[in-house]
């Protein structure tokens, strides 16, 4: 799955762009450029289509952006084009299915045995974990398949009915520490690229978590967004931790003359 390593380029090539600019990014124009770096490889993946792994190019981009010192005006005149042009994507850019899992999102139950199905399944799954959780390989939502992809984009669903709401504690507990020590990385950065670099790839990383967590539980429409060093796949595996071994690069470039 090249995709996966897309969020590792675009984090590398804009941190270079806007770290070897003194101005940072002030205006317009670095905006477009930036966004250029961003939008090719964007949309030559949502050509697959894998619409979801594209989604997680835009945090990146914004992540060093934000950073590199551009105006938030931009940013949310940006936002507001975005929003203008939804029903444009809508009628023109997005597949049947898409849309199927847009609407079931808001109303699961309209489609219970179709694009609604994993929507639900995953809510059930999540609450029969109680606090404590049914034990390791122990549940049954998973185990018996009544939930698909559960080794993928619905991993945390089972982590969530295996141990409960007090494993889904500790986990997101490790995810904000990984968070919180990425975003020291960026602050001890010697150089703004080192900030920038570590930023972009914290943003996209986040990304991922929040958003994994939020469709599992039912709080955001179904894509194929994997969590990050729980979902199944080696290629994902593989490109987290060559981003982690950037930042750790970075904290220790700190000590260099």
């Amino acid at each position: 799955q090249p995709s996966e390593f897309g969020r590792l380029v675009i984090a590398l090539v804009i941190a270079m762009y806007f770290g070897e600019n003194r101005r940072g990014a002030r205006n317009t124009s670095d905006l477009v450029i930036g966004g250029m770096f961003t939008l090719v490889p964007l949309l030559l993946i949502a050509k697959q289509p894998d619409l979801g792994t594209a989604v997680t190019l835009l945090p990146v981009f914004f992540g060093v952006a934000y950073l590199a010192g551009l105006r938030m005006r931009l940013l949310a005149v940006v936002a507001l084009a975005g929003l203008l042009l939804a029903p444009v994507a809508w009628q023109f850019a997005l597949q049947d299915y898409q849309k199927s899992r847009i609407q079931t999102f808001f109303d699961p139950s309209q489609d219970p045995q179709g694009a609604g199905y994993q929507t639900i399944q995953a809510r059930i799954t999540v609450g029969s974990g109680g606090l404590r959780g049914k034990g390791f390989m122990q549940g049954t939502q998973s185990q018996y398949k009544f939930l698909p992809v559960a080794h993928n984009d619905f991993i945390f669903s089972v982590l969530a009915e295996e141990q409960g709401f007090i494993g889904v504690l500790v986990v997101l507990g490790l995810y904000l520490f990984v968070i919180i020590r990425s975003l020291e990385a960026a602050r001890l950065a010697k150089d703004r690229l080192g900030a920038y670099l570590v930023g972009g790839i914290i943003a996209g990383f986040s990304f991922q978590v929040i958003y994994n967590v939020a469709m599992s539980v039912g709080l955001a429409p179904v894509k194929g967004i994997t969590l990050p060093l729980m979902s199944y796949g080696g290629s994902s595996l593989i490109a987290t931790m060559a981003t982690f071994g950037l930042i750790l690069n970075v904290r220790m470039r700190r000590f260099t003359n």
